[in-house]
């Protein structure tokens, strides 16, 4: 089959997650701009018309990943009418729902995420789209952290109003968070278990370990 040239490609976020499910199964050091543009049927001229490198496209991967989850979770957090014990139990129900719907983006964020630590991006970029690169990043570490203060928010006022034991905040959220992100590596489409069914469990496991 014909490549499609890049006034016929397909759109951006398609291409994000076609760069999702190889990075999913290739890894980054084994995933080229060649593989992903195969992925959606692109030549890779075309998908470097929209990305101009791997960091450039593994950054965007991260930043859709995040944003799926986040919207739904502070909407949740920021209910007034819910206790600590209900937005607990929903936001871990929705973040390991969206581990599971949304598989690919939820590995790189375990396993790929190290790449764009570094300050700058690899390869022949202009002084322009490395500036861009670099204030994105910034941003995704920015809304990450924001991400995890909304977990940290619920649990300190839910200790404040007598709804959970005293824990150390921090790393009770850290261990939260570290569990869901790796239901997308475990997850099997399929098993056992769906992904509702895992996000019910899960997030009863948590509100458990946390009652006074």
């Amino acid at each position: 089959m014909a490549r499609k040239p890049a006034e016929q490609a397909v759109s951006r976020e398609d291409i994000l997650h076609a760069a999702a499910e190889v990075l999913r199964r290739n890894g980054y050091e084994g995933t080229t701009m060649k593989d992903i543009a195969a992925q959606v049927n692109l030549t890779a001229a075309s998908l470097y018309h929209h990305f101009e490198n791997k960091d450039v496209l593994l950054l965007a991967v991260l930043e859709l990943g995040l944003r799926y989850v986040a919207r739904e979770i502070e909407s949740i957090v920021n209910d007034s009418s819910l206790t600590n014990v209900e937005k607990l139990r929903r936001i871990v129900h929705i973040h390991i729902a969206n581990q599971t719907e949304n598989r690919p983006a939820g590995v790189a964020m375990v396993y790929e995420v190290r790449h764009i630590v570094a300050q700058q991006p690899r390869g022949g970029l202009s002084d322009e789209t490395i500036a861009e690169y670099n204030a994105r990043r910034a941003s995704f570490f920015a809304e990450r952290r924001r991400f995890e203060a909304l977990f940290q928010r619920v649990v300190r006022e839910g200790i404040a109003a007598g709804e959970f034991r005293p824990v150390d905040v921090p790393v009770v959220v850290k261990t939260i968070l570290g569990a869901n992100n790796w239901v997308s590596v475990w997850y099997s489409e399929g098993g056992r278990l769906s992904g509702e069914q895992i996000a019910e469990e899960i997030a009863e496991l948590f509100v458990r370990a946390l009652h006074p």
